[in-house]
């Protein structure tokens, strides 16, 4: 079982919010008009890998996964890769301690010391970011939709995913939909929680902090059964996408709540991604 110190965030110490600084800037946003205070929002927010980005080829999802080997190598002397477990839908805390669980290292060392795994993952993605889009492409759809809901000025645009939060903000910047999201980025990230449900919630509360709008209507997109679990712990609609590893039978057995939960084969039928928000 994870103690509270691990199901909250060891990563959140100084050293990883200078990198977070350092890697997550400023760029071009929408060019949509700021809405008036507390103006009322939809908050959709997206999972990353196998929801709007597929890992392909030789050097699938490069970037982050050398930015765990890294971290295994300079902090427990490791040489290894995430993919000696099963990790889809999981947050980076949890992908790296089972790995280090993998190789018989203890509970206690590994919490100890993810603060230090996860500074050293991001000092690799901030030598590596040039490379960050190497092994990944959009998903069909995903670039269309995003522009869409951008354009509005009823909606938020945001992320929920387990990557630490530079890791998941260079990867929009180099597939070229950074753009597209509500400034200044909101979301809830793998460096925030090891629950992903928390992570639906710390978004929530990101989007009327920091926007002064009051949070209406909320749906979360991804393409795991931990997506769909995350958005009914949190009180949203899910979306799922069959466009990961999981059937649409099986994202649909994960819901309790049957009629908050829509499932998609894709993000590629605009209209019928719109009609599940509730957007048209």
């Amino acid at each position: 079982m994870l103690t509270s110190a691990a199901l909250s965030s060891p990563c959140s110490t100084p050293a990883v919010l200078r990198h977070r600084r350092k890697l997550h800037v400023s760029g071009p946003r929408s060019t949509a008009v700021v809405p008036p205070a507390m103006a009322r929002k939809t908050l959709v927010t997206f999972d990353v890998d196998g929801t709007l980005i597929r890992s392909v080829g030789n050097n699938a999802n490069k970037f982050h996964k050398d930015a765990f080997a890294f971290a295994f190598k300079k902090v427990f002397n490791l040489d290894t890769n995430i993919d000696v477990i099963h990790h889809h839908g999981s947050t980076d805390q949890l992908v790296a301690a089972d790995v280090l669980a993998f190789h018989g290292i203890s509970k206690e060392a590994i919490w100890a010391n993810m603060p230090a795994t996860c500074t050293a993952m991001l000092e690799h993605a901030a030598g590596a970011e040039d490379n960050a889009a190497a092994g990944l492409e959009l998903l069909p759809g995903v670039e269309r939709l995003l522009q869409t809901l951008a354009a509005r000025d009823d909606t938020v645009v945001a992320l929920v995913t387990g990557n630490l939060e530079p890791i998941a903000w260079t990867k929009m910047r180099r597939l070229g939909i950074y753009q597209h999201f509500t400034a200044p980025g909101i979301g809830g990230f793998g460096s925030d929680h090891t629950l992903r449900g928390e992570l639906v919630k710390i978004a929530a509360d990101r989007c009327a902090k920091e926007l002064g709008v009051e949070v209406g209507p909320r749906f979360h997109v991804g393409d795991t059964p931990n997506d769909v679990i995350a958005a009914e712990f949190a009180g949203a609609v899910a979306l799922g996408v069959t466009t990961g590893i999981f059937s649409k039978e099986e994202l649909e057995a994960s819901a309790k709540e049957k009629e908050k939960c829509v499932v998609l084969d894709g993000l590629n039928d605009l209209d019928a991604v719109l009609k599940a928000l509730q957007l048209a």
